[in-house]
């Protein structure tokens, strides 16, 4: 079982003059549930080589098992600080993606022509796409074959309008997670600010926030044995 694990390589926070990046627990609880399930992981982003976390994700308000676990796990911080650009992966070499989310997404990913090519080409082979938090919001452009939206009449989840204004960034961000999904035609559902809800639709995985990054990584792997 391959899987992929997609990154943002963005770190400014609008202009702001803050850092932003990818969220740490998104990726640490996913990393080690799919780990642990037998997954051959590979970590891919934009620009290559190390992506930027976003330092928010680092205090210690925000720490988990799975974020102290990484953050002492010498192979995986080798594995990190070398991701592949993601212009050089191919979908044929992986069973499903996998994209943890944090604010920087917003900016690049979710523009990305390899990005969105990436994830076209997963939905046409038939393969399970899962995304957390903010990284639902990298759908915007994602198209089914006949054009139309990926999340239109799906059922999907992502980073509350709620949740954004309660971190103060919603006059920052591009744009906000739970209006783009409403806007593309997603079927938008949510429960309370940081409670963990995860949205199963076909092929298309979706979890609201932090909290949701293990449960989304738990039902990509139930896609993947349904495939089987």
């Amino acid at each position: 079982m391959n899987i992929l694990i997609v990154l943002t390589s963005h770190d400014t926070l609008g202009n702001t003059g803050r850092k932003t990046g990818f969220w740490l627990e998104e990726l640490a609880a996913p990393y080690y549930a799919l780990k642990e399930a037998g997954a051959n992981i590979v970590l891919a982003s934009p620009a290559g080589g190390k992506p930027p976390l976003d330092p928010k994700s680092d205090d210690a308000s925000a720490q988990t098992d799975d974020t102290r676990r990484f953050k002492a796990d010498a192979a995986a911080n080798a594995q990190l600080a070398a991701t592949v650009r993601l212009d050089t992966v191919s979908q044929a070499d992986f069973d499903a993606v996998f994209y943890p989310g944090g604010h920087g997404p917003l900016w690049d990913l979710a523009e990305d022509r390899n990005s969105i090519a990436l994830i076209e080409s997963f939905i046409a082979a038939n393969k399970p796409v899962a995304l957390v938090c903010h990284a639902p919001g990298v759908l915007r452009h994602v198209k089914n074959t006949d054009g139309t939206p990926l999340v239109q009449g799906k059922r999907v989840t992502g980073f509350t309008n709620s949740e954004e204004a309660a971190v103060e960034l919603t006059d920052i961000v591009p744009f906000l997670v739970e209006d783009e999904l409403k806007a593309k035609g997603g079927v938008y559902s949510r429960t309370d600010d940081w409670g963990s809800y995860v949205v199963t639709d076909g092929l298309l995985i979706t979890g609201q926030n932090p909290g949701s990054s293990a449960a989304t990584a738990t039902k990509l792997l139930e896609a993947l044995s349904r495939s089987n």
